[in-house]
């Protein structure tokens, strides 16, 4: 039984509340899928040769909110969490896992990137935009994004959390 609250997004919010609670949506499936299972088990590949792991995609999804929402929307010079070596522009990183990562500590990092992905939004238009690849990219395409980048990543948590345990659709 998942220990993490999913609301569901509305039927009939506007544009702006629609974006928001679907993105809140995958974030909270995305931690139910890791509820309940030790360490050990988040650690756990799906099935070789894949090394995807349910803590890999914590750390990777830390590292994309940070991205987009702090390096891209707001600016910020901030650089990657868990490949401190990584190149800050690199998108992708988070899914290799230290010897002594753990999801106990990877959690927390993640939720305060989603605050401070909240905090930067909050004051900004759908329509601000900002410099990115030699062009401009919106609020609105930022959101977009990461809708799909969390609904393919919980695609892959629901496989390897059926793989672990037979858990699926929650």
């Amino acid at each position: 039984m998942s220990t993490t609250e999913r609301a569901m997004p509305s039927l009939d919010a506007d544009e702006r509340a629609s974006l928001e609670s679907w993105l809140d949506f995958y974030r909270a499936t995305l931690a139910r899928k890791c509820d309940g299972l030790d360490e050990s088990r988040l650690r756990q590949a799906s099935v070789a040769p894949s090394p995807l792991t349910l803590l890999g995609l914590v750390q990777h999804m830390a590292e994309v909110e940070r991205n987009w929402f702090r390096r891209v929307l707001a600016q910020e010079d901030a650089p990657p969490i868990f490949t401190p070596d990584a190149d800050p522009e690199a998108t992708d990183g988070g899914f290799d896992l230290a010897e002594g990562a753990t999801y106990a500590a990877a959690l927390p990092v993640w939720q305060a990137e989603i605050g401070r992905a909240r905090e930067n939004c909050a004051a900004r238009a759908l329509d601000d935009t900002r410099p990115f690849m030699g062009g401009q990219v919106t609020l609105r395409w930022i959101y977009t994004h990461m809708i799909a980048e969390y609904a393919r990543h919980c695609g892959h948590a629901d496989l390897i959390r059926e793989r672990i345990d037979g858990s699926t659709g929650f």
